[in-house]
């Protein structure tokens, strides 16, 4: 009896081709080159997705505390709770006798941009009253200005200028005071009647 045996050959066309090298390289490449493709596609949405920074909106580059900080603020002091700003902000004062606005400005200050910079400068304030309603005593002794070493100095009114004793509703009043201090941080402060301070003003001596 005689049994009949396909030839090998043939029995190998009943498998699935396998891919040669090429074929592979080939798969590798697209899957490669839509990964790339779509990383790309994905980093232009998302800087498209990003706010505009422009110089010439700072509500686009600066923080929001910043943008959300209070600054030339007006403060009320009074003889309970005097007043802390910085030099150049207004003060609505109150006393049982008066009301009024105040604001000092300065210190300016000689010889900014010498060699030599000094320990000790010249400062000259500028103070305005105004708004004022009762009446408001005057005197430049009702001003003292403090440095960061608490040592207590009296300004004196600047040559050529001069005080009236009080003033009065509806009227209002720009001076300037002087005194020698040392380079730094300090306080000018006001006290109407001579013993209660009801508004200090933050200021820096600089003279480089």
């Amino acid at each position: 009896m005689t049994t009949a045996v396909a030839p090998v050959a043939e029995a190998e066309t009943d498998r699935a081709p396998r891919p040669g090298p090429s074929g592979i390289r080939r798969v590798v490449f697209w899957v490669v080159f839509f990964a790339l493709v779509g990383t790309m596609v994905w980093g232009i949405r998302v800087v498209m997705a990003k706010p505009v920074l422009s110089t010439a909106n700072p509500q686009s580059w600066l923080p929001t505390q910043q943008l959300d900080h209070p600054i030339d603020q007006l403060v009320v002091g009074s003889v309970a709770h005097p007043a802390l700003t910085v030099e150049g902000d207004f003060v609505e004062v109150h006393t049982p006798t008066f009301s009024a606005l105040a604001v000092v400005n300065g210190p300016v200050v000689p010889g900014e941009g010498l060699p030599v910079q000094q320990k000790f400068t010249t400062c000259t304030w500028t103070i305005s009253l105004s708004h004022v309603r009762g009446t408001v005593p005057i005197s430049v002794a009702d001003f003292d200005s403090i440095d960061h070493q608490q040592t207590v100095y009296k300004p004196a009114l600047v040559p050529g200028e001069h005080l009236p004793t009080t003033l009065h509703a509806g009227h209002s009043l720009t001076f300037k005071i002087r005194s020698v201090m040392p380079v730094g941080e300090g306080l000018l402060r006001w006290a109407p009647d001579g013993d209660h301070i009801v508004a200090k003003w933050d200021y820096q001596v600089e003279n480089d």
